[in-house]
């Protein structure tokens, strides 16, 4: 445990009052605690000194709380011991009955730790109170800090399908090769698939539950049932309607009682049955695949291009898409991913069309950004930015210059003037030449789906 004798104010109000020193009364190391017990400061309840792995001395006391229901560290340490995973938080964040009448209902961050801090005082437990710096995980589109919650969710068991969906691969053209491993990685590694979401948004899982034993009621006919009610009332129904309407007939009089669950399905895995829509409205048997190709951003391999290649697999053991294109994603001139939230996002719109301050943002025209996107390399990351469209702007100008020239070269040119090959300069034929060799790499990178080639 270290050397005990620290400085700490003789106020437990915080950082005013004098200081003290603790004297040393004696050493015991973590080890030796393992396996006693100690009283919990709120509860007073007998709880086991536990060890972990995890728990380093360099940062910090080398002693610290576990809490197996918010952290999978600690859940991991304690799940050996038969601790379950206690999570007094609801899905507000606020302390639930569990935790005490006096926290019921505060949130934990705000009002309930001033009230843990208070009943901390209360008791004779609080040596020191310091406000201190503290790393924690922070939601990044809100930007407030997340509560991890251990919480029931539901998973799609795809191990047994994953080395069919890996030989599914092998039939797909992927642009570029180097995205196959990639894909194949993320198939290798899964084994499951947490389905269920906790937002209040999204399509529903028709899961209901028996009120007194938590069991799910998921059968065949329960789900046809609700399948039924959605097709006839909207998907509203599943909010607004009661829950006897939703039950199935056979299971309203059984003498229990159910509710709905609320959770949403993962928006990857739910949109990764998109497939079966096309297969159902644009039916076309005498090809492979069902849609000719999928193309999105590289963070998909683990999200939608897998699940649309699970959820094909499963059903009908074929992949869902003939050719899979990987792009990458935007970013502005100094090489930072485009975000809303950032504020770095250009505007198609006011590229072509310019902005308010048209000496700030000039009409470029659809020429420049088309030009822009032809002669980008979409696998990689691509950057856009006001010195790049001036650039751009500035190609399109000579190429429109050469094309002019050009042009009026052959002003006043009869067809029956043209020169039969052998009667061509050397020149002329080397021209034709460089002109053939060109119309074939361009026609070979449009076949290959790598159109800056052509450029």
């Amino acid at each position: 445990m270290g050397e005990m004798e620290r400085r700490f104010n003789s106020s437990t109000g915080g950082t005013s009052g004098t200081e003290v020193t603790l004297d040393t009364i004696g050493e015991v190391l973590g080890q030796d605690l393992v396996g006693a017990k100690y009283k919990h400061p709120l509860t007073a309840e007998p709880l086991p000194f536990i060890t972990a792995d995890y728990v380093t001395a360099d940062s910090g006391s080398g002693l610290v709380h576990t809490a197996p229901g918010h952290g999978m560290d600690d859940y991991k340490a304690c799940l050996p011991l038969g601790i379950e995973a206690y999570c007094p938080v609801d899905n507000v964040g606020k302390f639930t009955a569990e935790a005490g009448k006096d926290l019921e209902g505060l949130h934990v961050q705000t009002d309930g730790t001033a009230k843990v801090i208070d009943i901390l005082k209360e008791n004779g437990s609080l040596i020191q109170e310091q406000a201190y710096v503290h790393k924690y995980p922070y939601d990044w589109r809100t930007k407030k800090p997340v509560i991890l919650r251990a919480t029931s969710q539901w998973f799609a068991n795809v191990g047994t399908i994953k080395e069919d969906a890996l030989k599914a691969i092998e039939n797909v053209r992927v642009v570029p090769e180097s995205a196959r491993r990639r894909l194949e990685g993320f198939v290798q590694s899964r084994t499951e698939w947490c389905i269920s979401r906790q937002r209040s948004w999204g399509v529903p899982i028709p899961v209901l539950y028996e009120v007194e034993t938590d069991e799910p009621l998921l059968t065949g006919a329960s789900v046809q049932h609700i399948i039924n009610v959605v097709k006839e009332h909207g998907t509203d129904a599943w909010w607004t309607m009661s829950t006897e309407e939703l039950l199935a007939p056979e299971y309203r009089n059984n003498g229990k009682e159910y509710r709905r669950g609320f959770d949403t399905m993962d928006v990857w895995f739910d949109s990764g049955t998109s497939w079966t829509m096309i297969e159902e409205k644009m039916p076309r048997p005498h090809l492979p695949f069902v849609a000719d190709v999928y193309s999105e951003g590289s963070d998909q391999h683990r999200g939608w291009f897998q699940s649309s290649l699970l959820t094909s697999v499963a059903l009908t053991g074929k992949a869902p898409y003939g050719t899979l294109i990987t792009h990458g994603f935007l970013l502005d001139e100094k090489g930072f991913k485009q975000s809303k939230s950032l504020g770095n996002t250009v505007d198609p719109a006011v590229v072509i069309f310019g902005g308010k301050n048209l000496q700030k943002d000039p009409a470029y025209g659809t020429d420049v950004l088309r030009l822009w996107a032809a002669s980008s390399e979409y696998t990689k990351d691509i950057a856009i930015g006001k010195t790049i469209l001036s650039q751009v702007a500035e190609s399109v100008r000579k190429f429109r210059i050469t094309a002019r020239f050009m042009l009026g070269n052959l002003n006043g040119f009869k067809e029956d003037e043209q020169v039969k090959y052998e009667g061509l300069s050397r020149l002329d034929k080397f021209m034709l030449a460089e002109v053939y060799q060109f119309s074939k790499n361009v026609t070979s990178g449009y076949d290959d789906l790598l159109f800056n080639k052509g450029m």
